[in-house]
């Protein structure tokens, strides 16, 4: 078999070849087109998927932010409750004329007839404890 040159082999030309031959250049040009398309496909999928998982985290990000937001919010409600509160107990004490009467005394300084009044600054300790 190793004697036998290529060159003395002869190819047969005849229809059933040329067909062969042609439906094999056809199927390979199927194939190209069709490895193309796929590549093309494939691009195109890739961008798609890109751009929808961007916008997917960039969706993920703003709604990490706004729970933030809200907490902050229903911590500032809290607090402001809180105030209401405070303010609301504080109006109904000062419709009393009694406090408003040691509140005089204690903030401004106001004394009844023959009572005196000492002014006894706090200790700096003090005034941190309180805050």
């Amino acid at each position: 078999m190793r004697g036998f040159n290529k060159e003395k082999v002869a190819s047969l030309k005849n229809a059933f070849v040329l067909s062969e031959e042609r439906k094999s250049m056809f199927k390979m040009k199927h194939k190209q087109k069709l490895m193309r398309r796929l590549a093309a496909f494939g691009v195109v999928a890739l961008i798609i998927l890109g751009t929808v998982s961007s916008a997917l985290f960039s969706q993920i990000g703003n709604l990490n932010e706004k729970k933030e937001d809200l907490a902050k919010a229903k911590q500032s409600l809290a607090e402001l409750k809180q105030q209401q509160k405070e303010s609301e107990e504080e109006l109904v004490r000062l419709q009393d004329d009694e406090y408003i009467a040691k509140l005089a005394r204690k903030e401004y300084f106001y004394s009844e007839d023959g009572e005196i009044l000492f002014n006894i600054p706090e200790d700096e300790e003090k005034a941190k404890d309180t805050e």
